[in-house]
């Protein structure tokens, strides 16, 4: 028998609109996804050729263990300070990981002990609540309401649940809402997490996904984030190099500390020649993140205008590579979600599935080029026409 924390997980709504998606397919329906946050772009060439050369070194086959190596902390501190102003010490306050992901799963592991509470957003991303339950810790949901901006309300936290909890959970620009935070927010954040004794983990994945010139700020551009608080980064949000999984985690050096202790005992580190490519990509390749600025400014504008003449009105997102869509019938989201699948051939993901406060909400992901989106947006016009 599976253990009973696998019960926890709570994947339904994703495995229902994936069952439905392989059952469609199977019956010779053309999809167009739209479902999946994951880059569909290449890296640009020079990080390839970078990535292939060190592959062919016969001395970069070895352990790098959890810390990495010397020079991929150096030049991720030396970014930090070109690209937010913060300054990091490299061997006590950078750690690479495998993807984000790796490091947002594992925190919890080094922080949540069984009962242990934590504030965590909905909607929100799930590995924010897979994480926790993993560990066995017990959410406390914090709201992210299109009133607030999607942001939380801090004031509205219950005080002795704060009290007790040992994290929380931030992400902007935001996974699933495309919700952008001020650097006044972080403050009130750093302000709210010395009150209580938290710990601040801010998901930045999207930092370098940012549209008409706007700039993400990061958290730890707050006075005093650094004293509570840690950052997570995805280069392969950043550099489309989603299947190669190289992140890195910035911050606290003590939370930096403990999460290499974990990852030591779990891990022996990420490739060596994915983390040269990465170096090179943060150190030289700059002018790819603009490229892919430019690419989603692109299908962001594309999805919107289509839908517009349809009569779906979208909210236009300052960053992150989704569009948080309200529903546009009187359906709930999941129903919605099935029938633009079964009815158009576009998939996209219910917001129900990112927590209860994603009601009424799709997801859209702009990861497909413009050609293949043009078509999506033929075909939910053509849908919403008979709705």
């Amino acid at each position: 028998m599976p253990s009973k924390r696998l019960d926890s997980l709570g994947a339904s709504v994703f495995s229902e609109m994936d069952n439905l998606r392989r059952e469609l397919e199977k019956a010779g329906n053309q999809l167009i996804n739209l479902s999946i946050g994951s880059p569909d772009r290449a890296p640009a060439i020079e990080i390839r050729e970078i990535l292939s050369q060190a592959t062919l070194d016969e001395s970069q086959y070895g352990y790098t263990l959890t810390r990495g190596t010397a020079n991929f902390r150096k030049v991720c501190a030396e970014w930090y300070f070109e690209r937010f102003g913060v300054t990091l010490n490299p061997e006590t306050e950078v750690l690479p990981l495998m993807g984000s992901q790796d490091g947002l799963a594992h925190i919890f592991l080094a922080y949540i002990d069984p009962g242990d509470l934590a504030l965590i957003p909905d909607p929100g991303y799930p590995i924010y609540t897979a994480g926790l339950m993993l560990a066995g810790g017990e959410k406390v949901s914090m709201p992210l309401l299109k009133e607030n901006g999607f942001l939380p309300d801090l004031q509205q936290i219950n005080p002795d649940l704060a009290r007790k909890a040992k994290l929380m959970f931030l992400n902007y620009p935001n996974n699933p809402t495309a919700a952008v935070a001020p650097l006044s927010f972080f403050e009130d954040v750093v302000a709210f997490a010395k009150e209580y004794d938290l710990l601040i983990c801010h998901d930045a994945a999207y930092s370098e996904l940012a549209f008409e010139g706007y700039k993400p700020v990061s958290f730890l551009q707050a006075q005093g984030a650094k004293d509570v608080g840690i950052e997570f980064h995805s280069i392969s949000k950043t550099f489309n190099l989603a299947g190669v999984r190289l992140g890195f985690v910035v911050g606290n050096a003590e939370v930096i500390r403990n999460l290499s202790q974990l990852k030591a005992n779990i891990d022996y580190g990420v490739f060596r020649p994915v983390l040269t490519a990465g170096a090179y990509a943060l150190s030289s390749a700059q002018d790819s993140i603009e490229d892919n600025k430019i690419a989603y400014e692109r299908r962001r504008d594309l999805l919107i205008e289509g839908c517009a003449i349809a009569g779906w009105n979208l909210p236009i997102p300052q960053g992150s590579m989704f569009i948080w869509a309200p529903v546009p019938s009187k359906q709930d989201s999941v129903s919605f979600a099935i029938e633009l699948a079964r009815e158009a051939g576009v998939v996209v993901v219910p917001g129900l599935a990112f927590g209860d406060h994603g009601e009424g909400y799709v997801r859209i992901a702009m990861v497909q080029d413009e050609s293949v989106l043009q078509e999506a947006v033929r075909r939910i016009q053509q849908f919403l026409s008979k709705n």
